[in-house]
């Protein structure tokens, strides 16, 4: 199978690790922009008349990924395409789980990702699956993501809800909490907006979706409106992908 040609901005790179090391604010539509503009064959989109412009609304994509690409391609595909500035809610650290680098890989990869947060405005979130030392800290994003929310008119929120790399690329349920975190957006008066993220044909595609309103039966447990709200945003992004990757929701 082949792949589109993936290549950052000489120029990007170097003042992003100027900004980076002096904390300096940058605006990430505008970076990704140049980015995107040096993808090869260009981006293809689809459901360009589901493309949300204005808040209030949630952005939630597939967490596509394979060997040489990372979801951040997705976040910069879809930046340049919303005329409001998308606040990401991103990875705070990368794991790796049984592997003897893990503690380094997840020292630099905490540095990292705070950095990127504070030079984009983005607010940082504990790595999924959910660990028992992260509560504190999942709860303290949770906040600053709603605190961002109500102050901001008609805010535009940005996340993939399975928040890791998936076997195989296929569409996986989220883990415990992400239903969760959706609903308290939606009580906010945010519109959940779907987007299908792959690569098909030597082309890397966007295909966005109809958004929606996102809420669930009144009765249950709370543990089980969690599972059928992150049930609900997986089942409706599922179409907007190829059969193959939707896995447990095709």
């Amino acid at each position: 199978m082949s792949y589109p040609n993936y290549s950052y901005a000489p120029v990007l790179i170097a003042s992003l690790i100027r900004d980076g090391i002096l904390c300096h604010r940058r605006v990430f539509r505008d970076d990704a922009r140049l980015c995107i503009e040096r993808l090869n064959p260009p981006l293809r989109v689809l459901g360009k008349e589901y493309i949300p412009q204005t808040g209030p609304c949630v952005l939630t994509m597939n967490h596509y990924t394979r060997a040489g690409f990372h979801i951040w391609w997705g976040a910069m595909a879809i930046s340049p395409l919303i005329c409001s500035p998308v606040h990401w809610v991103i990875a705070g650290e990368w794991t790796a789980s049984g592997k003897w680098y893990e503690p380094i890989k997840g020292a630099v990869s905490r540095f990292a990702a705070n950095r990127i947060a504070r030079v984009y405005g983005f607010t940082t979130m504990p790595p999924m699956p959910p660990r028992p030392r992260d509560v504190k800290a999942r709860a303290a994003s949770v906040l600053a993501v709603l605190k961002y929310v109500k102050q901001t008119k008609d805010a535009m929120i940005g996340f993939a809800p399975e928040g890791g790399d998936q076997i195989e690329e296929k569409l996986m349920m989220p883990a415990s909490g992400v239903g969760r975190f959706g609903l308290l957006l939606a009580a906010q008066g945010l519109r959940f907006a779907p987007v299908g993220v792959y690569e098909s044909d030597g082309e890397f595609c966007l295909h966005f979706g109809e958004a929606y309103d996102l809420c669930v039966e009144r009765h249950g447990s709370s543990d089980e409106k969690d599972r059928e709200a992150a049930r609900i945003m997986m089942k409706h992004i599922a179409p907007l992908l190829p059969s193959h990757l939707r896995g447990e929701f095709a």
